[in-house]
């Protein structure tokens, strides 16, 4: 007979071992994906995982985006799921400081045959470019940068989005270490901390998801 394991309503099984692989695997990465990822690395600009990548094309897709704000542009990889999600006429609006990061992106963005009119990718301090943009103007935010700065960038970002928009924060369980009450390092303490003022904000019905390194999403309300 076969065993069976009670779980008390209301609790989470820990997954089994390949269960998140399974996930992760769930859509494969083309040809144009795959060599964006690897310039990602090679740049040291971790990306976002693929099912990660799939959630910010499901939103974009979701929301039929047109006006997209992205705070890290990395190698471009993320942008390129974002784009593929946006209205055919959306402009992707994408921030970095690093300018071969940049230049990584637009060679990712060419690859795709991703029109030059579709995409902005501003060099820069997010924090500085932020406050620049205009209010409620956006569809969707994607924060994948300085883990510290989280919790401004989610000041900018609520005030950006236009109500039934979505602010979206990749890493956000920081390989578990969110939930080590004993881990004070900087970086995790400010993802502690946007993930509660994101709780806490009326303004927003958000969602904790665990795919890849945790993605936090928020819907703006109306």
């Amino acid at each position: 007979m076969a065993r069976t394991t009670l779980i008390s309503p209301g609790v989470t099984p820990e997954w089994p071992a390949g269960l998140r692989d399974y996930v992760e695997d769930y859509l494969a990465e083309d040809e144009i994906l795959s060599a964006a990822r690897a310039r990602g690395r090679a740049l040291g600009c971790v990306p976002i995982g693929v099912a990660g990548g799939a959630a910010l094309r499901f939103l974009a897709t979701a929301l039929r985006a047109k006006a997209v704000v992205e705070v890290g542009t990395g190698a471009g990889l993320s942008g390129l799921y974002l784009l593929r999600g946006m209205a055919p006429d959306g402009v992707l609006t994408s921030i970095d400081v690093e300018p071969e990061h940049q230049a990584a992106a637009r060679r990712a963005f060419a690859a795709e045959g991703i029109t030059p009119g579709r995409t902005r990718l501003i060099m820069g301090r997010a924090l500085d470019v932020l406050p620049r943009l205009t209010d409620s103007g956006y569809d969707l935010i994607f924060v994948d940068a300085a883990k510290t700065e989280y919790p401004s960038y989610y000041e900018q970002g609520v005030r950006l989005l236009r109500p039934g928009g979505v602010i979206a924060f990749d890493n956000v369980l920081w390989k578990g270490r969110v939930a080590d009450p004993d881990d004070r390092e900087p970086d995790t303490t400010a993802l502690r901390e946007v993930t509660r003022l994101v709780k806490q904000d009326d303004r927003l019905v958000p969602v904790l998801l665990p795919v890849g390194d945790g993605l936090l999403v928020a819907a703006k309300a109306s």
